[in-house]
Parts: structure tokens; C-alpha cells; sequence
């Protein structure tokens, strides 16, 4: 694509924002009583933005222009959060995590897949040097301690010299086994040979007999292959089987990504150029327009000088600078608006005092009577009206996005840009920019000069020294200063202030508690779309979420905030995440995902890694004290706790006292609160048995709990599909997948996956060509293997209910299906006294 159509593409994007927040505003002022109408116009935006916002990412990547890559980031970061924020609002409203929306695709006529929130590639882009120098020194500590991960291909396990012999004897005795087997089938084949041809004798000699049979043969074998050729070319003209050189990477592909390699070459360029631009026409600006600029800011503040001395008779005070200086009083103002201005604040303050009075006396009466009239109302229809109206709580991102809505249509809109092919910055608009900020600066400088020039003339003109005004400066600068001693003694105490973050660092590389991330995608959990959802939620019957819907939330809740510090200071906080479902579904997986995604740090604080480490309750502060400071210095950061059941469990078995698995249990509470929306620190705790745990506290410590279930059908078809292919196997018309989910349901995704690689040894792989793959090869390897039978699954769902968002679920269910037969009752009853 060229800049035009990246342009092109920006331009319809932000007519449709511009749309989507005109619709927005007016539905959101609407009062509304019915929860399925609130729910289907939060579902609708939330959808609308989320088109939105993976075209945006798309420009915003592909884009070269600077300081239209400002406006878009703005514009970007607005739409992210206001995604969290109708998340948020749906939540609340339907009390569940995992919402459906098949009705209002199939209105936008948009596909399932249309609703997947992408990553946007800059949390990696722009931090790409930063996490690779951290990789390299993670991995230089890792080799001198000795900790670092061995290569899995090329792992050796060391024997003893006897097994070893037994292993080669094995071997060389089956190779000699195998080919005097060869050897004989070679004699015996000749020996049949000769046989036959005594038998046929004299039918041999007759060369038309050979030749006819020769037709035969031949003629059947073209037949079959015409047949089975005819067949495929028919199934993929039905769209029922893929192209023959459909997996393969066409030459359009690779071309796209040559030119998005050099456009993000390009890109880096222009924001060098930018910034050099920047600098450089702001010291020409100084040098041509300074001594201007600081004659009109000198003769502006002296005429306010004068006129204030013609109306009130005394010079004005001046402000200070920590008020704005003189920016406060001319802020966009002519010298006789400020005039104005004075004349109406004494004005208005002679009639507060006047008013002040009148109040005081009226005050008391007044909140005698109001207390009289809420001791009146009923509760009931207090508790009535708010079930009934809903009110969306107020946006923090609305205004954001319409800021940038508004420049876009003042700067760009109807920019013309003919004369900026290359798409480099536009030095005009720099030196708009520049010239404000070269302002603010003189102005500093001619407030200290004017500040001076002001007391010469009240010591020349009035002659009295101001004792009082700077007596009643010194009392309140005191009181702030007590008020500020009072905050700084709430804080933390840092233990390690004499310590370096690198030392720290490397100790914690040591110990084990910050763990390198295993480099996966998001994208590498794969999962289908949950089709039935909408369907069985009418018919009042809760479905188990997809895998799809569990990559959502993880995008959602751990990655967008980790990866903006915008949205993350903004959106609703979610300070910590519960990864709850049977071993084998990929918890551990999306807790690596979520630091790959962003470049996050991980460490790591389950019940058995610091099992020993740092012992007693100092060592344990310390411990905290070091992985949180850490944390904070280097953000984003992930603290993972694998089995965290352990940290809460009801019951401490005997084999683990000796751990104390419970030691972190009093203190993540504490931190949690510590946790401010600039720390962009995300707890994340995993488990596969939750009931193990004390319910109370282990939803205290986490905000956010998502179920994650076994693969459905959908999803292990994909799933079976696409792992064969990764590990190098070929799908034929042999080997039927359909069959092979159908058979594997119950089994996890990590049973899946061994499976195959068992399977595809390298051996295997070179076998395809004559010897395709069949279904029976992988269902053989999981006899030995136990699923995930229904009464785990259950057991799940209702340790699910019993949590917070759980109750509230099944009570909104149980209140929702109460009214609705209370109303068919009602009904009935009418008709029934009509018919009398």
C-alpha cells in the first residue's frame, strides 16, 4: 500500500470515530430502564470500536509522518481504553466475563473473527532496544551462575557405560535382524518367480496376450488418478478444500513484508529528522523573534501596571511563579479584557460578603427541614428507582478521543499535502508549537524583570514596604510544608536505598525469583469462536467459554494496560489476574504471552520457588521489597504465582509444612494496595485446583478471575489442524481430523501437543511422501493418557458460582427468571377475568 492509501485509510477512520462519538454522546444522556436494550447499545459501541481500533493500529504502524503518528498514538490510546471501559460496563451489567454477540454481528454483518482485539505492534517497536539489552544481561547472569535454559533439541542425558553396550547390541543386532530379513524376501520373490514361469510356459511366448494385459493395467491406474485429480479440482471449486498452494507463502506476501520492513526504516528516519527539526527550529525562532516576543510581553505587563493604578489607585500584586506568573492574568486576553476582569472580581466580591451573611443565617434552617424529608421517603422507592434507571459512569477517554477528533479536523483534514510526497514532517506546524513554548520561557524571564520594575515603583510612588503580604506568604508556605511532612511519612521505607537497581537486579536473577519468558505469542493459543453462546443463553443454560473468549480477556485485562502507561493510569485498574482450569490448558502459556506481548518482566514468587529463600519475617519483607522495587523500576512487570491455591490453601498437607506455602498470604493484600495506576505491575496467580484454597481471601487478593476449559470440538479441530502442520506434518484425504477431535474430546491442549510431537519424530516426517499419515497413529499414543472427564468440568462451574462475580450471576438469573413468571402470571390472571 502506498501513503495515499494509508492516508485514505486514516481519513474513513477517523469519519467513523467522529460518527461513533456523535451517536455515543446523544445514546449516553438517554435514560434507560431495560437491561437488554443497555446491553445490546453497550455491545454495539464496544464492537464499532474495536473496528476502529484495529484500523488505527494498522495506520499507526504503516504511517510515516511524525506528527500525524502523534495524533494518531493519541487517537489510539483513547479508543484502547474506551474498549476497557465498555468492557468494564458490560461486565457489571450481565455479571459474567464472557459476553456473546451473534445477533449484533450478523446486524453489522461482520464476521466472529472481526471481534479479535489486536496488539498493537508499537509496545514492542518502541522498546525494542531496551528489551534486548535487558535479554542480554539476563542471559549473561544466567550462563555465570549456571541457570540458563538447556537447548531441548540438543539435550543429552547421561547414562552408565552398561546401558549404553546393552543399547548398541539392541541396535546392531536389530540392523543385521533386518536386513538378512531383506536378504531372504529377496530369494523367496525369486523363487516364486520361477515358479510361475513354468506354469504359464508357452502363454508367455504370445507378445499380443502381454501387451493386452499391459493395456489393462495401465488404462485402470490413468483411470483412478483422473478420478481422484477430477474429485479435489470439484471440492475446491465447492470451497470445501483448500487450494493445492494454499499453506504455501505466495510472492505478494513476501512482498508486503519487504515494503513494511522499509517503511518502518522510513518511519525511523522521519522521527529522527523530526526531532532534530525540533531543536533547531526553536533556536532560529529565539535568535529572529525573541527580542520581539520580549518587548510586547514588557510594554503589555507595564499598560497593566498603569491601568490598575488608574482604577483602583494602587499598584497590582503580581503573581507568582508558581501560579503561572503573568500567563495567568493574559492567557488569550487583551490588556483591556484584563481591566475588565478587575473591575468585575471587586464587584463580585463585595456582593459575596453581603450574601455570605444572609446564608449563614438561613443555612441552619434549611438542613433542619432537608433532614426532616429524607427521614420521610421511603427506602423502597429509593432502591427502586436506582434498580430501574441506568447510568453509565463517566469516561475518562471520551474527552481524550475528541481532542484528538477536533485537531485532526482543524490540521489535517483538509490539509493539502502535494507539495509533501515523502511524507516528512511540516515545519509550520513546528514553528507554531515552538513559538508557545518559546513564549513560556521569555515570559519566565521578563516576570523576574517586571517583577523588580513593579516593587521600584510602588517604593517610588507609595512608598510602603510590603510587611504584611510577605509575612502571610511565609505562614502558608509553612502549613504546606507540615502538610507535605505528612505524606512523606506514610511511605514506604526503602530497605536497599543504598543499593544500585542493577545489583538488585542480578540477585534476583540468582535467587531465582525473576525468571527469563519463554517467547510466545498470543496468537500461538489457538482457538475457535464460541457459535452457540447467544443460543444457549436464551434457553437459560450457561456456556463454558471458548478458548477464543479466554485470549480476549487475557488481551483485554493483562496486555493492553501492561503495554500503555495511557491507558494503564486511566482504564479501570485491574491489579491482579486468576488463571483458573484443568493442567494442560495453557495457563502457564498465556502468563508468557502476556510478557512476550509486552516486554514485561517476570518474576516469579510460587509457593515452591521461594520455598527456603530468604527465610523468617525480615527476609520475607526484604524479598518483597526487592521484587516489587524492582518491579516498579523497570516496568512493565508480570509476578506470577504458579499453583497459588498453595498460598491459600484451607488446610496445609504434611509433605509441604515444611515449605510454608503460606507465607505470601498476609502480604498480598497490602501490596495490592501499594499498587498505584502508574505502576504498571500485574499480579497473575495460576491454578487447577482452586477448591483447595480459602474462597474469602483468594478473591480478595484477585480482582479478575477467568475459567479456563478444556478445548470443544471447534477449537480442537483447529487446533489438531494446525499443530501438525507447525510440527512439519502434511494433511491428507488419509489422515481425517474431524474424526480424530471428535474422539480426543476431553483431552487439554498440552496432551494434544505431545501427542503430535511424539508422533512427527524427524524419522516420520521424511516417511510422508509414501507413507501418509493416519488418524490411528495419534489416537494409539493417548490410550495411556486421562481427559478431562465432565465431573471435574462441573466441579469447576461451581466453584466458579461461588465466587463474587459468580453470585452475583446466578442471583441476577434467579431475580430476572422470578420476574418474568411473575408477569405470566399476571397475564394469566387477566384473561382468566375477562373470560368471567
Amino acid at each position: 500500500m502506498s501513503n495515499l492509501m494509508y492516508n485514505k485509510m486514516w481519513h474513513q477512520t477517523q469519519e467513523a470515530l467522529n460518527s461513533l462519538l456523535d451517536k455515543e454522546s446523544q445514546k449516553m444522556t438517554e435514560p434507560q430502564r431495560n437491561k437488554v436494550i443497555v446491553f445490546h447499545m453497550l455491545a454495539t459501541f464496544y464492537i464499532k470500536y474495536v473496528q476502529i481500533f484495529r484500523n488505527m493500529e494498522n495506520v499507526y504502524d504503516q504511517i510515516v509522518h511524525p506528527q500525524k503518528r502523534m495524533l494518531i498514538r493519541k487517537v489510539l490510546d483513547g479508543v484502547m481504553g474506551r474498549i476497557l471501559e465498555l468492557k468494564n460496563e458490560m461486565v457489571e451489567l450481565e455479571m459474567t466475563e464472557f459476553h456473546y454477540f451473534d445477533d449484533i454481528l450478523q446486524d453489522l454483518k461482520l464476521s466472529p473473527q472481526q471481534l479479535d482485539v489486536p496488539i498493537p505492534r508499537y509496545f514492542l517497536k518502541e522498546r525494542l532496544e531496551v528489551i534486548k539489552g535487558r535479554e542480554k544481561i539476563l542471559a549473561q547472569i544466567l550462563t555465570e551462575c549456571g541457570l540458563n535454559l538447556p537447548d531441548m533439541k540438543y539435550a543429552v542425558k547421561s547414562i552408565a557405560l552398561e546401558e549404553a553396550v546393552k543399547m548398541i547390541q539392541i541396535a546392531e543386532r536389530a540392523r543385521q535382524g533386518r536386513l538378512r530379513a531383506l536378504f531372504m524376501k529377496q530369494i523367496f520373490l525369486q523363487e516364486c518367480r520361477a515358479r510361475e514361469m513354468k506354469l504359464l510356459g508357452q502363454r508367455l511366448s504370445d507378445t499380443g496376450l502381454a501387451a493386452l494385459q499391459i493395456q489393462k493395467v495401465w488404462r485402470g491406474f490413468y483411470q483412478c488418478k483422473k478420478t481422484v485429480k477430477e474429485r479435489e479440482e470439484e471440492m475446491v471449486f465447492l470451497g470445501m478444500k483448500p487450494p493445492p498452494l494454499f499453506n504455501e507463502v505466495s510472492d505478494a506476501i513476501v512482498q508486503s513484508e519487504q515494503v513494511s520492513s522499509l517503511r518502518n526504516e522510513v518511519q525511523l528516519k522521519h522521527e529522527q529528522d523530526y526531532q532534530e527539526a525540533l531543536i533547531n527550529i526553536k533556536e532560529d525562532l529565539r535568535m529572529l523573534e525573541g527580542p520581539d516576543i520580549k518587548e510586547q510581553l514588557q510594554d503589555q505587563i507595564r499598560q497593566w501596571f498603569i491601568e490598575c493604578r488608574n482604577l483602583t489607585g494602587t499598584f497590582p500584586e503580581y503573581p507568582n511563579e508558581e501560579d503561572g506568573g503573568s500567563a495567568l492574568i493574559f492567557s488569550n486576553k487583551t490588556p483591556e479584557q484584563v481591566i475588565e476582569d478587575i473591575i468585575a472580581t471587586q464587584e463580585e466580591e463585595e456582593k459575596f460578603k453581603k450574601k455570605k451573611k444572609k446564608e449563614d443565617k438561613e443555612g441552619k434552617t434549611k438542613k433542619s427541614k432537608k433532614e426532616k424529608e429524607k427521614k420521610v421517603i421511603p427506602k423502597e422507592k429509593t432502591v427502586k428507582e436506582e434498580d430501574e434507571e441506568w447510568k453509565m459512569s463517566p469516561s475518562l477517554f471520551l474527552q481524550l478521543m475528541e481532542e484528538g477528533n477536533s485537531l485532526y479536523k482543524d490540521m489535517w483534514m483538509n490539509k493539502d499535502e502535494s507539495w509533501n510526497f515523502p511524507q516528512d514532517y511540516d515545519p509550520e506546524l513546528i514553528k507554531e508549537e515552538k513559538r508557545k513554548e518559546l513564549e513560556m520561557e521569555i515570559r519566565v524571564q521578563v516576570d523576574e524583570l517586571m517583577r523588580q520594575e513593579l516593587k521600584n515603583l510602588k517604593l517610588a510612588v507609595n512608598k510602603e514596604m510590603e510587611i504584611l503580604p510577605r509575612a502571610k506568604k511565609g505562614k502558608k508556605q509553612n502549613k504546606g510544608r507540615k502538610g507535605r511532612k505528612g505524606k512523606r511519612g506514610k511511605k514506604e521505607k526503602d530497605l536497599t536505598a543504598d543499593r544500585t537497581i542493577e545489583s538488585l537486579y542480578q540477585e534476583l536473577v540468582e535467587e531465582g525469583l525473576l525468571i527469563q519468558a519463554l517467547k510466545v505469542n498470543l496468537s500461538d493459543y489457538i482457538g475457535e469462536y464460541s457459535y452457540l453462546g447467544t443460543t444457549l443463553r436464551q434457553v437459560a443454560i450457561e456456556p463454558m467459554p471458548s478458548l477464543l473468549d479466554v485470549r480476549q480477556l487475557i488481551t483485554l485485562y493483562g496486555i493492553l494496560p501492561l503495554g500503555s502507561a495511557e491507558v494503564h493510569e486511566r482504564a479501570p485498574l485491574v491489579k491482579s489476574l486468576l488463571l483458573a482450569g484443568p493442567s494442560g490448558v495453557g495457563k502457564k502459556m498465556l502468563v508468557h504471552a502476556i510478557c512476550t506481548e509486552t516486554g514485561a518482566n517476570l518474576f516469579n514468587l510460587s509457593a515452591s520457588n521461594i520455598a527456603g529463600k530468604y527465610p523468617g519475617k525480615t527476609g520475607l519483607q526484604m524479598m518483597i521489597h526487592l521484587v516489587f522495587k524492582v518491579a516498579r523500576q523497570l516496568q512493565p512487570s508480570v509476578v506470577w504465582i504458579q499453583d497459588t491455591e498453595k498460598t491459600f490453601y484451607k488446610k496445609v498437607p504434611q509433605a509441604e509444612k515444611r515449605n510454608e506455602p503460606k507465607r505470601l498470604k498476609r502480604y498480598l493484600p497490602k501490596l495490592l494496595k501499594l499498587l498505584k495506576p502508574d505502576d504498571r505491575i500485574l499480579i497473575v496467580g495460576t491454578t487447577h485446583r482452586p477448591f483447595d484454597a480459602e474462597l474469602q481471601p483468594f478473591c480478595r487478593v484477585y480482582q479478575k478471575i477467568i475459567l479456563v476449559p478444556r478445548p470443544d470440538y471447534a477449537s480442537r479441530y483447529v487446533l489438531w489442524k494446525q499443530i501438525i502442520l507447525r510440527h512439519g506434518g502434511e494433511l491428507t484425504n488419509s489422515l481425517n481430523i474431524s474424526c480424530l477431535s471428535k474422539v480426543t474430546d476431553g483431552f487439554t491442549q498440552g496432551q494434544i501437543v505431545q501427542v503430535i510431537k511424539e508422533v512427527l519424530t524427524e524419522r516420520r516426517i521424511r516417511q510422508q511422501a509414501h507413507k501418509p499419515l493416519t488418524a490411528m497413529e495419534f489416537i494409539s499414543m493417548m490410550t495411556n493418557m486421562n481427559p478431562v472427564y465432565r465431573e471435574e468440568e462441573e466441579s469447576f462451574k461451581n466453584w466458579y458460582a461461588k465466587t463474587p462475580l459468580g453470585k452475583k450471576r446466578v442471583l441476577s438469573l434467579t431475580v430476572g427468571g422470578n420476574k418474568e413468571k411473575e408477569k405470566d402470571k399476571g397475564k394469566k390472571g387477566k384473561k382468566g377475568k375477562k373470560k368471567k
